[in-house]
């Protein structure tokens, strides 16, 4: 079918005009492709006017059904006229019209739709006009009843039925009327009463034409009645404009040009400005509660103030009634009304109070208002006014109990809602990862900067209670604790704090309120501690993992630790650079602490230093090269809670300190002093006794050191650990307690920083007993084999501190660049003992000099004890030295 060139113009402008696409293009020239096939494909097709009208009919059946009668009426009407004008393209117009339809039931509105019929003007009909007695149709029949049964057919009545019920018949009544009757104008009224409208106008005494006007003192005044003057001031305490009172900045003033006849303008004027400053104060409440309130227990403060005005504003309306009343004679008394209203607005004026300091210290934070009525019911109560004190108190416990939700919910369920952050002296601290280990410490902080911005004052005394117990909460849930094992009661109510008895009468409201409150909170705090502490105890293994603690780090069975130390030593005297392999050691820890019932050796781990420093003096023979290493025990995380990291570490330098003393008497037992036939025919056997006693002395001291570190300081510090952990009510006692016994510890083992000075002399000490060992092996070795050399280990920076006895030192040992040491003369062998000797002697008198003073200044008993185990042998030694 070929298109014809109209339409083809059509189908361009349609794209053109629908497309927005250029002719030119290729796109044009498809979519118009497309749109000839469409056409040629679809003309034979006609739309289907009898389909129309059905859709058409049951879109009108529709209507009704969804009782929207008025669309129907108007789709019939308007589908009638249509009727009148034929065409054929009303089919397919009607079709396309259904079909764009977008929910007609819905969406439709009449209103929308012009009318069919322009407005026609319909003009007015007069008396005359109208055919009153309806003679016009008094022939016909038309008010007979129809018969719609009698010659008649289906469709007949369906037509008939169909108009009736688009049709209303109105009745009508036949008025008799003479032709020339007028209407008078009194029938049109205005509706006014004309002495209703006088009266209302004479009670506006604000109008000059109203005033009587009278001059006092040279001031021209207008005179009114008391009840004027009673309703002027009762509209003014409502919050209204008045004429009698203005409004000035927020305060208000009293209009001078009113006086009272029968009163003189001094004490008018005395009463007014009394009624001024009662609803200057009032005014000050109802300006509070314009302005909406985001904190839920200053909303519960905004509520008690409206409802108290609202009591007050009720009874302004019941005076105002009494005066208003026709029934029987009310007393008019501005006097009378200044007392009721001095007694209804009592409490008012004490909320006004608490209001104003609120917003004189806007800078303070919200819980101030907590605080201030706090203060208002001990005044009241100290004053002796019953109802001012019940009222304020109930207010106050109302306040209180909505600030409390969150205290509550953190004692009873250790949970913070996130719309109390920022007015709670709770914080939540937790990181991402939420370590267990931490959660005692890190995971909530009580905020003691912002306690005199978010805690009342009644509180702050058992804030750090509140904090611990919910604390303990979050610990019991993370330790699978149910609800129902720790639920208690935290909520106080009035009758809790002032119970009907007549002691309660006697005591201050400060004293019951905190002694009501601390035992609803030391309870919480007592429960949920001492459940926490049972949990530690028997669940979690504190007291196991106290006991693997000490035998890991304070070395209490040294049956288990000596096949550590001797591997380890043995391989650092063998030069061995992988002595500190943490592999191999933590292999050999787990093997060793394995034998015991109350370790698990898969948390032993034996950690290598990073530090440079130690790696570059890793071949040296000073104990200091034992920092390198170090034992970590993997606590379960409920006991890590309490012995925290920090304390690990102090149990850390206590295992380094003891295992270098240790490693000062290994060299000196190993490298003891052996003579054969040779050795002591030779020429310096008669230096053997001084090597002797020197010796023994060193050994001496190591065991007095060492003895005293274990068997005194740790022992007895550790039992007094175990009695104060016993004795401890919740987790930061026992947290406090194991911190005050690492302290002690660091302090009685000399580790503290302020006795550096002191453990320096000891380490200084300890390497000067391995240099004595290595200058024993050495001369032992060449008196065996004289033309053999032996390696001698770098000593000289043991023997002094000094710069000018090192050099000494390294005349004496005569060292070669290689490191070695040849001993080709006896007397430099014996200088050696002697020079060693002396250094000995002079550190041992200077540590039991310091011990002693610092002994003295900090009344430390074992520091006393080990100067004076020091000195026993001091004179022993002087002689036989």
């Amino acid at each position: 079918m070929v298109i014809l060139a109209n339409v083809s113009a059509l189908i361009e402008e349609l794209i053109a005009t629908v497309a927005n696409v250029d002719k030119k293009s290729p796109r044009f020239k498809i979519l118009k492709r497309r749109a000839e096939d469409t056409l040629r494909a679809n003309a034979h097709v006609r739309t289907d006017q009898f389909a129309v009208a059905n859709q058409l009919e049951g879109l009108q059946e529709k209507f009704q059904v969804l009782n929207r009668d008025e669309l129907a009426d108007a789709l019939r009407a308007r589908l009638t006229e249509l009727n009148e004008h034929q065409d054929s393209h009303f089919p397919e117009i009607l079709s396309l019209l259904l079909q764009l339809a977008d929910r007609p039931a819905q969406l439709s509105k009449v209103d929308r739709i012009k009318s069919l019929k322009s407005e026609e003007h319909v003009e007015s009909l007069s008396w005359p006009e109208l055919d009153v007695s309806g003679t016009a149709y008094s022939e016909e029949d038309i008010w007979e009843p129809v018969d719609f049964g009698a010659g008649s057919s289906d469709d007949d009545f369906s037509s008939v039925s169909s108009d009736s019920y688009h049709t209303r018949a109105l009745t009508q009544t036949s008025i008799a009327l003479e032709e020339d009757y007028v209407i008078p104008e009194v029938l049109f009224s205005s509706g006014e009463d004309e002495e209703l409208v006088a009266s209302i106008k004479s009670a506006q005494f604000w109008r000059d034409e109203n005033g009587i006007s009278t001059e006092q003192q040279g001031v021209s005044s207008h005179v009114l009645t008391e009840l004027q003057f009673v309703r002027e001031t009762i509209f003014m305490l409502q919050g209204l404009p008045t004429s009698l009172f203005w409004r000035l900045d927020e305060k208000v003033e009293v209009d001078r040009r009113y006086t009272l006849a029968h009163l003189s303008s001094e004490t008018l004027s005395s009463f007014l400005r009394s009624f001024s400053s009662i609803g200057s104060k009032i005014d000050v409440l109802r300006r509070y509660n314009q302005v909406p309130r985001v904190i839920p227990y200053v909303q519960t403060f905004h509520r008690g103030i409206e409802d108290r005005l609202c009591e007050f504003d009720r009874f302004l309306s019941d005076m105002q009634s009494q005066y208003l009343s026709q029934s029987g004679t009310v007393a008019v008394s501005i006097l009378q009304l200044y007392e009721n209203v001095c007694r209804e607005s009592k409490l008012l004026l004490l909320l006004a109070e608490i209001v104003s300091n609120l917003k004189h210290n806007a800078s303070d934070s919200p819980v101030r208002c907590l605080d201030l009525l706090y203060d208002s019911v001990c005044m009241a109560q100290a004053t002796g006014d019953d109802n001012e004190f019940k009222y304020l108190a109930q207010l106050f416990f109302s306040c209180f109990e909505t600030y409390a939700r969150p205290i509550r919910l953190w004692m009873e369920r250790g949970e913070l809602e996130e719309n109390y952050q920022g007015s709670f002296f709770i914080r939540d601290s937790r990181s991402k990862d939420q370590d267990l280990r931490t959660l005692w410490h890190a995971w909530y902080t009580l905020d003691e900067s912002a306690w005199f911005s978010s805690a009342p004052k009644f509180v702050q005394s058992v804030a750090l209670k509140i904090f611990v117990a919910g604390k303990s909460m979050v610990f019991l849930r993370h330790l699978d604790m149910s609800e129902g094992e720790h639920a208690r009661k935290s909520s106080l109510t009035f009758g809790d704090v002032f119970p009907e008895d007549p002691a309660s009468i006697y005591m201050p409201f400060s004293a019951l309120l905190d002694s009501a409150f601390g035992r609803i909170v030391d309870e919480s705090h007592s429960f949920t501690s001492s459940l926490l502490r049972r949990e530690l105890d028997q669940q979690c293994g504190l007291w196991i993992s106290l006991q693997a603690l000490e035998h890991i780090y304070l070395c209490k069975d040294m049956s288990v630790f000596g096949s550590i130390d001797s591997k380890v030593f043995d391989l650092i005297d063998r030069g061995r650079g992988a002595w500190d392999d943490r592999y191999l050691l933590t292999e050999l820890a787990q093997s060793a602490f394995g034998t015991l019932p109350f370790i698990d050796p898969s948390r032993v781990i034996v950690r290598s230093s990073k530090d440079p420093q130690l790696k570059l003096n890793a071949r040296s023979r000073s104990v200091t090269i034992l920092r390198a290493i170090s034992f970590d025990y993997i606590l379960p995380w409920p006991v890590a809670n309490i012995i925290t990291k920090t304390a690990l570490l102090s149990y850390q330098r206590l295992s380094t300190f003891l295992m270098q003393i240790r490693r000062a008497k290994y060299t000196i037992v190993k490298q003891r002093l052996q003579y054969s036939y040779a050795t002591n025919q030779g020429p310096g056997n008669e230096n053997n006794a001084l090597a002797y006693a020197l010796r023994h002395n060193m050994l001496w001291f190591l065991n007095t050191l060492y003895s005293h570190m274990t068997d005194f300081v740790i022992s007895t510090t550790t039992n007094s650990l175990r009695k104060d952990l016993s004795a401890c009510h919740d987790v930061d006692a026992m947290v406090a307690a194991h911190q005050s016994y690492m302290s002690s510890l660091e302090d009685q083992c000399l580790l503290s920083k302020n006795l550096v000075p002191l453990y320096e002399a000891i380490v200084t000490l300890l390497d000067l007993c391995i240099s004595f060992s290595d200058l024993q092996s050495t001369r032992y070795n060449q008196v065996k084999d004289p033309t053999s050399t032996q390696k001698e280990y770098g000593h000289d920076k043991y023997q002094s501190d000094e710069d000018e006895e090192e050099d000494e030192e390294d005349e004496l040992n005569g060292a070669n660049p290689d490191g070695q040491l040849t001993l080709t003369h006896e007397t430099q062998y014996v200088q050696r003992l002697k020079d060693t000797r002396d250094q000995f002697n002079r550190l041992i008198g200077f540590l039991s000099a310091g011990l002693k003073g610092v002994g003295r200044a900090n009344a430390q008993v074992s520091w006393e004890i080990l100067a004076e185990r020091l000195e026993w042998r001091k004179e022993r030694v002087a002689n036989h030295v």
